[in-house]
């Protein structure tokens, strides 16, 4: 996930995601209101439910904001927005390979408003199943390193059931099938509490280098992809070195 984390780290550097905090919230509170939607509206019994919450408060969501977007999601709400999950894929400036995940209740609305920001910046908007081929669609749970050494947290993965794990100075990032995703953050949470992080995520197999010109297209069409309110996450297969990850971010 490297294009997508360093993408965050310019947008945290320069401050939009404070400038952009109610935009942040509904986008949460519409994946809240999805994931009751289509289970019971208890996290202790909803892993997708539980996950959108702990983003929530991860993003400082004032508690209010999560139980009326909970309330919108349980059987006889008044909310009759008909959310639907949309996967769009296609090709940012210099080839840069990009997933965009959506939540949107008129995807006649979001399909034009997505293919004029790939357009205006340098990309195109390609059919399904265009760039995904060059992603593993795999569950991603994250720990700070502090939580138990790697020996620790390699033994108690593979008795979860995980695939992969790697253990740095920061962090361990532990990857598993889809399938198994939710029995092996359930594993692990018992183990050692709530993981840093844990989603279904799009991991590129390979990544690409960009910089200059560029970087800078691509940075501003992952800027009007995020702005967009139905986009709930925009995943890429690009790398930037640190000089050029400083540079963007002063801009």
């Amino acid at each position: 996930m490297a294009g997508h984390s360093q993408f965050k780290n310019i947008m945290h550097r320069k401050g939009a995601v404070d400038a952009k905090r109610a935009k942040i919230f509904n986008k949460l509170g519409r994946e809240i209101t999805v994931a009751c939607r289509q289970g019971l509206p208890d996290p202790v019994f909803n892993p997708r439910l539980r996950t959108a919450i702990i983003e929530a408060r991860k993003s400082n969501m004032p508690r209010d904001r999560i139980e009326r977007a909970i309330k919108a999601g349980t059987p006889g709400a008044n909310d009759s927005a008909n959310y639907e999950e949309i996967r769009y894929e296609g090709y940012g400036p210099g080839g840069v390979a990009l997933i965009v995940e959506a939540l949107t209740d008129n995807r006649n609305r979001t399909a034009p408003e997505l293919r004029t920001a790939f357009s205006k910046f340098g990309g195109s908007l390609g059919e399904s199943g265009s760039v995904s081929f060059m992603f593993s669609h795999v569950g991603e749970v994250v720990y700070l390193a502090r939580v138990a050494s790697a020996d620790a947290m390699l033994e108690a993965v593979i008795e979860a059931g995980g695939e992969n794990i790697g253990s740095g100075d920061e962090r361990h990032e532990i990857t598993t099938s889809v399938e198994d995703f939710g029995a092996v953050r359930d594993a692990l949470e018992k183990k050692f509490g709530e993981p840093e992080n844990a989603k279904l995520v799009w991991k590129p197999q390979t990544l690409a280098p960009v910089s200059g010109e560029v970087a800078q297209s691509l940075i501003k069409l992952l800027e009007a992809l995020e702005d967009n309110d139905d986009v709930q996450n925009v995943t890429g297969n690009f790398e930037m070195d640190e000089t050029e990850l400083a540079r963007l971010a002063e801009g």
